[in-house]
């Protein structure tokens, strides 16, 4: 088997190289989200390589109340033998956060350097549009060559990653297209990841009442108020230290201030100041009791103060993701198949980050991420400039996801990890 889907894939390699350059060259930065003019590009693509591609454009008012200006989801599905056998989706994000300033090469370049392709999303994730795209061109290569092969492939391609996934992954579950019976989800070639951390982002507005600069006793400062919740906030994440994940990979939970306005003028009292917070919740933590606990120790910290309110509004709350009874039909396999391809052991564990994978397990599907990569989002530069993958690797991971859907497709995929 591997030598015929190797085979195949090593005739495909410059075409693959190709097509995530081309994914690359054309910027789907989220924000702005204006990302519909990526889909359609990369449904062209796909079309070119013989694939029936659908479009599922989001609904422009879903988009407006995501932060998006557009999105259309992208489903190809490929039916082996009598399709009775497993439906398996393989889900990456074409969306991409903003370059930001520090790159030696231009971001929507796709320039390859001593076998290193970089640019904006080149790892996260279009690199896995290719991944998963050539290993179904692989697996069909093999069905032609007689394997006995029963189930179905999709292809989910979305673009609201960056926001929450809710007008992508989401919404293709929750309106019926597509109901998987497995998932994989972008991820990394040196682990098979079956949790991550959830994430919780608040926006607290601090109200006063503004004042001369001369008379600031006849106001109510909305910065000094700030900053008791500061204090507090500081010191909160300190203690997060001591709580503990038991999952490997995955450390403590995290807060971090991103963002703070606020002010008229350096000569007056400031009446109103905003803050915006992420708070990474590690699998074991509750979400709800998290935002709770938050929210009544930021409202306590300026209880005592005067003429002084404050506002919450949730922004965003990623649940984390956790292995559901069942994953192991695809950690054994891909463990394997990793393992043998890579030359050495690939195991299971969690990520810090927070992912698209999340809403295919609310949905009750098992679900992990494999895709083509580094051991860290850190080496492939994620979300940094000079952003990076590795081709060789994505060679590699290509093969593994090809071996894997082939097991899972003759009805293997039964046993445990390794």
């Amino acid at each position: 088997m591997y030598d015929t889907l190797r085979g195949f894939l090593d005739t495909e390699r410059r075409a693959q190289r190709d097509f995530l350059a081309a994914l690359v060259r054309v910027p789907s930065d989220n924000p702005t989200g204006d990302c519909a003019p990526h889909a359609e590009a990369a449904a062209k693509l796909l079309e070119e390589m013989g694939f029936t591609v659908e479009r599922h454009p989001v609904p422009a008012e879903l988009c407006a109340a995501n932060g998006m200006i557009s999105a259309t989801n992208l489903v190809i599905r490929k039916r082996f033998g009598s399709g009775q056998g497993p439906v398996i989706a393989l889900n990456a994000h074409g969306d991409v956060v903003a370059p930001g300033e520090g790159w030696s090469t231009d971001p929507y370049g796709a320039a390859i350097i001593d076998g290193v392709m970089y640019g904006r999303g080149v790892a996260v994730s279009k690199s896995d549009f290719a991944t998963y795209a050539y290993a179904l061109k692989a697996l069909e290569g093999l069905e032609s060559e007689g394997a006995a092969l029963d189930g179905t492939v999709e292809l989910h391609l979305t673009y609201d990653e960056e926001v929450g996934g809710a007008i992508g992954p989401q919404w293709l579950l929750d309106t019926g297209i597509s109901k998987p019976d497995l998932a994989i989800s972008a991820g990394f070639a040196y682990q098979v990841v079956t949790a991550h951390n959830g994430c919780l982002h608040l926006e607290v507005t601090v109200n006063g009442r503004s004042a001369h600069a001369a008379k600031p006793e006849t106001g109510h400062d909305a910065l000094e108020a700030a900053t008791a919740i500061l204090t507090m906030l500081y010191g909160l994440r300190d203690g997060l230290k001591a709580t503990r994940s038991a999952v490997p990979g995955i450390d403590h939970p995290t807060l971090v201030v991103g963002l703070i306005a606020g002010g008229i003028n350096t000569n007056v009292v400031p009446d109103k100041v905003v803050l915006r917070l992420d708070r990474r919740l590690i699998p074991e933590e509750d979400a709800a009791v998290v935002e709770a606990a938050l929210r009544l120790a930021i409202e306590d910290a300026v209880e005592a103060l005067p003429g002084i309110s404050v506002a919450i509004h949730r922004l965003l709350l990623a649940t984390p993701l956790g292995p559901l009874p069942g994953v192991e039909r695809l950690t054994g396999p891909l463990s394997r198949h990793a393992s043998a391809v890579l030359g050495e052991e690939i195991g299971t564990g969690g990520l810090q980050i927070y992912t698209d994978a999340r809403h295919y397990m609310a949905a009750g599907v098992p679900t992990v991420l494999y895709g083509a990569g580094p051991r860290s989002i850190l080496e492939a530069n994620g979300h940094r400039a000079d952003e990076r993958l590795v081709l060789a690797d994505l060679d590699k991971a290509t093969l593994v996801v090809a071996a894997t859907l082939a097991e899972l497709l003759r009805g293997g995929g039964e046993g445990g990890d390794n």
